[in-house]
């Protein structure tokens, strides 16, 4: 197994650097090069020349990718142009949310999805069958932000049942440890400030599980499908085998790989995508940031977020990969 990590983790070293190749390549290729970009068009000649030695776009371009990749590499994602602060500073305040809320929403789907998959396929033909497939089709249909507006509408603003919007009451005594709310008041043991923060998730994670649940159902019902089928369950089957070994060893073990691929997928996809259903919740995460980033051009939050996001991805598939090999022993042969 660990052999298998390492191996991972130096696959995923050219692919952080060509992501910061094309970085620096999408940098240099700004119109009026990065210090117009940042200082807008009422800019004059003085005020660039000035950004370009602060920033040592003066020099040449070898130099300035390894300073970039330096950066990079150190961590230091420059100061954002809007407020004025450390840019990983920034992005450790409002991590935590975002974080939260995409964990969260994915553990919805989870939990949700690949039952209900793999008892419509179980079922297949029956009401419950066409029931899931109907709703994951609609699921992938609506989009979130729209979804998360009806369920604003209906459940927090007509009903009040949940809160519209922040990640917790105002004025609610509740100490901070790490960012995450839920698990600061268990830690704390402030039980009360956990379950607010509980009530102030629901509504934005089950917007933003919405798609990664339909598509969860939807594979995990072919994938059982499919495996059904095999040979090697029908010999299971025939040889007396009692039905929970079957299903459990034979079935859902083996068509649990592809869904596996789909939700490391989707776990990164949530928490790009965690943007829209941020705004429309004003929850104080990442969203709210980037998307004041992308009005103001502040360019380096952008190139924070992109590689926080590719950092993501590149972490989540190594985990995929350890899943695969727990689930599938031959990986690990391989």
């Amino acid at each position: 197994m660990l052999r298998l990590v390492v191996r991972r983790v130096l696959q995923l070293i050219p692919t952080l650097l060509g992501l910061s190749v094309l970085l620096f390549i999408w940098l240099n290729a700004l119109p009026g090069g990065p210090a117009a970009a940042m200082l807008g068009e009422r800019a004059t000649e003085g005020d660039k020349a000035r950004i370009e030695e602060a920033l040592g776009l003066d020099q040449p371009v070898w130099v300035q990718y390894g300073k970039f990749l330096t950066r990079l590499a150190s961590l230091d994602l420059g100061t954002s142009t809007q407020t004025g602060q450390p840019v990983w500073d920034e992005f450790t305040r409002a991590f935590p949310a975002t974080m939260e809320l995409g964990l969260t929403a994915i553990i919805i789907a989870v939990a949700v999805g690949i039952p209900l998959g793999y008892f419509a396929a179980r079922r297949r033909g029956t009401w419950l069958d066409v029931s899931a497939v109907s709703g994951s089709l609609l699921g992938i249909c609506i989009p979130v932000f729209f979804l998360a507006f009806i369920l604003k509408a209906v459940f927090a603003v007509n009903l009040q049942w949940f809160p519209s919007f922040g990640r917790q009451t105002t004025g609610l005594d509740a100490t901070e440890v790490t960012g995450f709310y839920v698990l600061d008041g268990l830690l704390t043991g402030e039980f009360d400030a956990a379950l607010d923060a509980v009530h102030h998730l629901v509504l934005p994670a089950l917007a933003l599980s919405s798609i990664p649940l339909a598509i969860i159902v939807r594979m995990t019902r072919a994938s059982v499908l499919e495996v059904l089928g095999e040979d090697y369950v029908r010999t299971a089957e025939s040889k007396g085998l009692q039905q929970r070994v079957v299903r459990g060893r034979h079935v859902l073990r083996n068509a649990l790989l592809p869904v596996v691929t789909a939700i490391g997928l989707l776990t990164g996809g949530l928490l790009s995508g965690a943007v829209l259903t941020e705004s429309v919740f004003a929850f104080g995460g990442l969203g709210s940031f980037i998307r004041t980033a992308i009005d103001h051009r502040d360019y380096p939050v952008l190139v924070g977020f992109i590689m926080f996001i590719a950092l993501a991805y590149v972490l989540i598939n190594l985990l995929v990969d350890l899943a695969y090999s727990l689930i599938d022993p031959r990986v690990r042969v391989h």
